[in-house]
């Protein structure tokens, strides 16, 4: 198989949407399925496949289902393991397959995870933007900065660490997890760091990508890639805790997707895209972003760093800091 040509000249830049279900609170499955989806993005000569948050190894829909805000309910209690021990945790080697494929197609990779970092003791859980450079390396891991809502109840709060832009061919490009794409310090920061490819992920939800897409290409004039996953009613299995209470509790689309692309001029590229597992693909032209920067570059031209500026804290935040031992 030929690797894709990833870094060229053409000022063009073909990117995949793979909208797809995990397999369902399964680590090592879903990282199969995405490794499926990395290869057929290769095969199509991507350069960017993108994946949606949280999908390994899935989001937490059952929280708001079963009476998930009940202080020590053992129920909560014995989910909860369950999800930490099918966690990513990157240090020990659970991405290095999909690493591994990235480099051999010289493709780079968004993919939402839920992490179990052991720089912050190993037992909390942070919803996990990763990204992997075309040389198959991690370049980024963004902790989301504000959990949404119920998900407070099961995942803690990023830092800035991973707030970062990365270069792929002609474009620099930068992510978000869900509704930190609301949070306009954060959008701005990406902005500010020559981001003109931003990758928004969802958990899977037309309602949510449908406005937020098109609102943040005509603000940033960058194109915007929105992924999102599903979940039907019938992709939750017999095998987890507390799974029937989980079906008799949940719609028949508990995430119905609405991936979907919007060009620097706020109109769609791709429109979304429901309630179907598909990889999409679309080429990119960066002369597009030069074009509508010429009336506005919300972070060159028409900012005013004299008067509003922005700071950005990028440390990892963690509870211990040990000093090198003396000999």
């Amino acid at each position: 198989m030929k690797p894709s040509k990833s870094g060229h000249l053409s000022g063009k830049l073909t990117v995949g949407l793979a909208q797809i279900s995990p397999v369902w609170l399964n680590r090592e499955k879903t990282i199969s399925k995405v490794e499926e989806y990395i290869h057929q993005a290769g095969e199509k000569d991507c350069q960017l496949v993108v994946f949606g948050e949280a999908l390994i190894p899935g989001y937490p829909f059952w929280v708001e289902r079963i009476d998930g805000a009940r202080f020590n309910s053992p129920v909560q209690k014995e989910i909860y393991a369950h999800y930490q021990e099918q966690a990513v945790q990157i240090e020990a080697g659970h991405l290095d397959s999909l690493c591994k494929v990235a480099e051999r197609y010289q493709m780079a990779v968004y993919v939402g995870t839920i992490e179990r970092p052991p720089d912050r003791g190993g037992h909390s859980l942070y919803c996990s933007l990763v990204y992997i450079n075309p040389q198959g390396k991690i370049g980024s891991v963004h902790r989301k900065l504000m959990p949404t809502y119920e998900e407070r109840l099961v995942w803690s709060n990023g830092d800035g660490h991973g707030l970062q832009a990365h270069p792929i061919g002609p474009f620099t490009v930068g992510g978000l997890n869900c509704w930190e794409n609301w949070m306009p310090l954060s959008r701005t920061a990406l902005y500010a760091m020559g981001e003109d490819l931003h990758v928004a992920v969802w958990p899977g939800s037309h309602r949510n990508t449908f406005d937020v897409t098109k609102f943040i290409a005509k603000e940033s004039r960058s194109y915007v890639i929105s992924v999102s996953g599903l979940l039907g009613r019938a992709d939750i299995t017999p095998d987890l805790p507390h799974s029937q209470t989980i079906v008799e509790n949940s719609e028949e689309w508990l995430a119905d997707g609405g991936s979907c692309l919007a060009g620097p001029d706020g109109e769609w590229v791709i429109e979304p895209v429901v309630k179907e597992e598909i990889l999409v693909t679309a080429e990119l032209e960066h002369q597009r972003i030069r074009e509508e920067r010429q009336n506005f570059d919300p972070s060159g031209h028409y900012s005013r760093p004299d008067v509003t500026r922005l700071i950005v804290n990028r440390k990892r935040q963690t509870l211990i800091e040990i000093s090198p031992e003396k000999e």
